[in-house]
């Protein structure tokens, strides 16, 4: 190989480990060591076979092959996805969500996504959920926390509301989050119907999640596309990266879409439920059928739909509408007919247009792009696509899919590591540790909470301290915050700590799980602890005043 080092010079290849402005390789770089491997490959093909150097560099080349596949392997990460879209009509939750949310499954998923529509939004329901979680956020946060989900994001518009929920391993790791709606009811001023979506950047790749409540009836198909079509214009985030839905590399679009059944009669329709053919309808649902006119559905996926339809059931029954419906002039025996109203469909950023149809910068943005989706591979598989028809409280019923995620990781490490700094409890203040891994944005803002080991979400802390304010440097690259302890629980507890950034708005670093140790001299002195609005406080004891 010494002779083809003085030929080509050294042929090296960037380290790319984070998600900063030398997060993916220049564009000159690349070419070069694309240029220098042609190179050597018209090396290895003019060398004679029986010649010593042409073995040395094949053996050398094929090593060098089998190095890169198991880098690539090892750098590829899976991740499972569960999503749910379910119209509840307005009704509170059930007691037991275990089937909605595959808890007894032997795989658990890395993320939860939860798409509601028709969540009850009367004005006083409203007013309080505009001040506490709503009962649906509630009753999730209370069976993912103890399982060590944490809600990351969420949006309400009036019934519709969206749900991300990751483990906590992956916290530090969400970044970019921002949350966003559209109304299209009423000429565009009311919410009862329109789309909510969160965005956010998932190990550096960026992902958009968009639930959708569309206009109802039979022959609204093409006011369906347009409201769609309108919420994906009107969607804005901030920031260079990413700034409209369609920017993201990966789209999930659900939510009651309420595209019908076209053409095919109420028995037909009925007979092919009852004898499980759903294929013979597929060609007349009324998605499907827009997908070949509209060029933009045509860039979102969608598995097969080898379920139920989901929408019109008799409430508490698994029994298609059989009401009778009220008319001017009386009842009427019009029912209606079964569809597939509730989907989840998704899509992956597609390949560049051609060279000959980009101007000088759109070309520049879309090889940046290009090289970074070459360096960092997202692709998707879909693992299951259903009803469930175990649940009856509402006329549609809940459509859950789980997705395969693998990609590779933008970056490997937190932007903080933290840690809590000796014994902790009640009876000393306490000390965190925390050192900075990568460079960002940090403010006044910034503030390191405790949390009991199961929170739910960012606010569920039991108490923080400002950085700035309490912090001392403890050397060149760790800084200490103290925590006084007035602010520690007396019951103690297992705790993590989590580092909040007030300019990225999300938790950058989280620390080891550890014990908090009970107050000794609150127990020494008879004092008990009490639960107060979610802080332990502690109160003298009826013997202590005596």
């Amino acid at each position: 190989m010494d002779e083809v080092r003085r030929l080509f010079g050294p042929v090296g290849r960037v380290r790319s480990d984070s998600l900063s402005s030398d997060a993916t390789q220049s564009t000159g770089s690349k070419l070069v060591l694309r240029h220098r491997v042609n190179q050597l490959m018209t090396c290895v093909e003019d060398l004679d076979p029986k010649n010593e150097l042409y073995e040395k560099m094949f053996k050398t080349l094929y090593n060098a092959f089998l190095v890169c596949g198991k880098r690539d392997d090892k750098k590829k990460k899976s991740f499972r996805l569960h999503m749910v879209t379910w119209n509840v009509a307005t009704v509170d939750p059930p007691d037991d969500v275990t089937l909605l949310l595959h808890l007894n499954s032997p795989k658990s998923p890395d993320l939860y996504v939860i798409g509601l529509q028709e969540v009850y939004s009367g004005p006083l329901r409203f007013m309080s959920d505009s001040v506490f979680d709503d009962p649906w956020s509630q009753m999730f946060m209370a069976t993912l926390a103890p399982r060590n989900y944490v809600k990351v994001s969420s949006i309400r518009m009036q019934g519709l509301l969206l749900l991300f929920f990751s483990r906590l391993e992956h916290v530090p790791f969400i970044r970019d989050i921002q949350a966003t709606y559209t109304r299209t009811g009423i000429l565009g001023y009311w919410g009862n119907k329109g789309g909510v979506s969160v965005r956010l950047s998932f190990y550096g790749h960026m992902l958009c999640f968009l639930n959708c409540h569309l206009a109802a009836h039979m022959n609204y198909a093409t006011e369906r596309v347009d409201e769609f079509e309108y919420i994906m214009d009107k969607q804005v985030f901030d920031g260079k990266k990413a700034p409209r839905i369609v920017d993201h590399r990966l789209v999930f679009w659900f939510g009651d879409l309420n595209f019908r059944i076209q053409d095919h009669g109420m028995h037909f329709v009925r007979s092919c439920i009852n004898n499980q053919t759903y294929n013979l309808l597929w060609s007349n649902d009324q998605l499907t059928m827009m997908k070949k006119k509209e060029q933009l559905l045509q860039e979102f996926e969608e598995g097969p739909l080898d379920f139920q339809p989901t929408y019109k059931f008799d409430l508490n029954t698994d029994t298609y509408d059989s009401r009778l419906y009220r008319t001017w002039f009386g009842f009427n025996g019009k029912k209606r007919k079964p569809a597939w109203t509730d989907r989840i469909l998704w899509r992956l950023h597609p390949a560049a247009p051609p060279p000959d149809q980009q101007d000088e910068n759109t070309g520049l943005d879309v090889k940046k792009e290009e090289e970074e989706e070459e360096e960092y591979p997202l692709k998707i598989r879909q693992d299951s696509y259903t009803s469930n028809m175990e649940y009856s409280i509402s006329d549609h019923k809940p459509v859950i899919s789980v997705f395969t995620l693998e990609l590779r990781k933008m970056y490997e490490a937190p932007l903080v590591r933290l840690q809590a700094e000796g014994d902790w409890s009640a009876d000393i203040d306490a000390t965190v540790l925390y050192t900075p891994l990568q460079p960002f944005p940090s403010s006044t803002w910034d503030w390191i909470g405790l949390f009991k080991v199961g929170f739910s979400s960012v606010s569920d802390y039991i108490t923080y301290t400002w950085v700035k304010d309490d912090e001392v440097a403890f050397d060149e690259e760790v800084m200490q915050v103290y925590v006084s302890k007035e602010e520690i629980p007396v019951r103690g507890g297992e705790c993590v700590l989590c580092y909040y950034s007030g300019s990225l708005r999300c938790i950058i670093g989280v620390s080891e799980p550890f014990k908090v140790q009970e107050s000794k001299v609150a127990s020494e002195e008879g004092l008990e602890p009490e639960k107060i609005n979610g802080l332990d406080q502690t109160v003298a004891s009826e013997e202590c005043w005596q």
